[in-house]
C-alpha cells in the first residue's frame, strides 16, 4: 500500500510539474542546493529498499545556489533517481551527488545497471523511449526531464559506463548565495 501511495505520489507531482512547464507558469526562486538534495534523499529509502538497492548521498558543498522552480527540478531529480532504482542491480548503490564550480552545479545520479548494450545514449531521451525489460513506466520520464532542465535554464545528458552503469547528469547554472540563506 506504501509503494503504491509513494507511486500515485510521484505521478501526481510529475504530472503537475509537466503541466506548469507546458503552460510556462513558473516560480523560480533562488534556493541553496544542499537542502533540495536532503529532501530528495528523504523520500527515496522506500522505494531503494523496494527494490533492494541502496542510495548514497554525498555531502553537498554549503553555499551552492541555484535559480529554479523547485517542484519542477523536483521531479526531474526525483525522476533520475527513481529511474536508477528501477534499472540498478539488485544489491547494488544508486548514488547522488552534486558538484559545483564557480558557474555551474552539476546534479548526479550514478546506477549500476550494467551499462548500456549498445546505441547512442541521447537516444534515451526521446518520448515513449524504453529500454529495459521493466516497461512499468510509459517512457516519458526522461523525455520530461530534459523539458524541466532546459526550462530552468540547464540540460541534461547521460554518460555510460559499460559494464558498470550509467551517470545522467542535471548541469545547471550557479547563482550567489541568497541574502536570506546567509543569514
Amino acid at each position: 500500500l506504501h509503494r503504491s501511495l509513494m507511486a500515485s505520489r510521484t505521478l501526481i507531482t510529475r504530472s503537475l510539474a509537466e503541466v506548469r512547464l507546458t503552460q510556462g507558469n513558473q516560480n523560480r526562486e533562488q534556493f541553496l542546493i544542499a537542502g533540495f538534495i536532503d529532501e530528495i534523499a528523504s523520500a527515496s529509502p522506500l522505494e531503494a529498499n523496494a527494490r533492494g538497492v541502496r542510495l548514497t548521498v554525498t555531502p553537498v558543498e554549503d553555499g551552492v545556489a541555484i535559480d529554479a522552480d523547485r517542484q519542477v527540478l523536483a521531479a526531474v531529480v526525483g525522476n533520475l533517481v527513481q529511474n536508477a532504482f528501477k534499472f540498478t542491480r539488485p544489491r547494488t548503490t544508486v548514488t547522488l551527488r552534486v558538484g559545483a564550480s564557480a558557474e555551474r552545479v552539476l546534479i548526479e545520479v550514478q546506477d549500476e545497471c550494467g551499462g548500456l548494450p549498445s546505441g547512442d545514449v541521447n537516444e534515451l531521451f526521446r518520448p515513449f523511449e524504453q529500454r529495459g525489460a521493466d516497461r512499468s513506466g510509459m517512457g516519458l520520464g526522461l523525455a520530461f526531464s530534459r523539458w524541466g532542465a532546459k526550462a530552468n535554464d540547464g540540460r541534461i545528458y547521460a554518460r555510460n559506463i559499460p559494464g558498470r552503469g550509467c551517470v545522467f547528469t542535471v548541469d545547471l547554472p550557479r547563482v550567489p548565495v541568497p541574502i536570506v540563506a546567509m543569514v
